[in-house]
């Protein structure tokens, strides 16, 4: 079992930056793929970014390209999304998960969620 934890949310004006980390334990995440999801009110979890397991590739939603950078440091079981140029959309839910799917996109192929942290933009 793998627990999960994220932390960083806040409320932060638009243009302004935040960085999320996702510690996890239980497990080492070493072997794992890593994403971030999000939800807000009303809508579907959709994804924003993810990392394989040995952090040599990353991928990116096209509404946050650009903008939010995903990261991991395996030595410290921790995965970290910075967002900058953060935009009133951006207000949501932010969920880390794990997966051994090779797709790192597809949030049903996540097996280990966390409870979420709240990023609340404002304009």
């Amino acid at each position: 079992q793998v627990q999960l934890v994220e932390s960083g949310g806040g409320l932060v004006q638009a243009g302004g930056s935040l960085r999320l980390s996702c510690a996890a334990s239980g497990r080492t995440l070493s072997s794992y793929g890593m994403g971030w999801f999000r939800q807000a009110p009303g809508k579907d979890r959709e994804f924003v970014a993810a990392i394989t397991w040995s952090g040599v590739n990353t991928y990116y939603a096209n509404s946050v390209k650009g903008r939010f950078t995903i990261s991991r440091d395996n030595a410290k079981n921790t995965v970290y999304l910075q967002m900058n140029s953060l935009k009133p959309e951006d207000t949501a839910v932010y969920y880390c998960a794990a997966t051994r799917n090779v797709d790192l996109t597809w949030y049903q192929g996540y097996v280990y969620w966390g409870q979420g942290t709240q990023v609340t933009v404002s304009s």
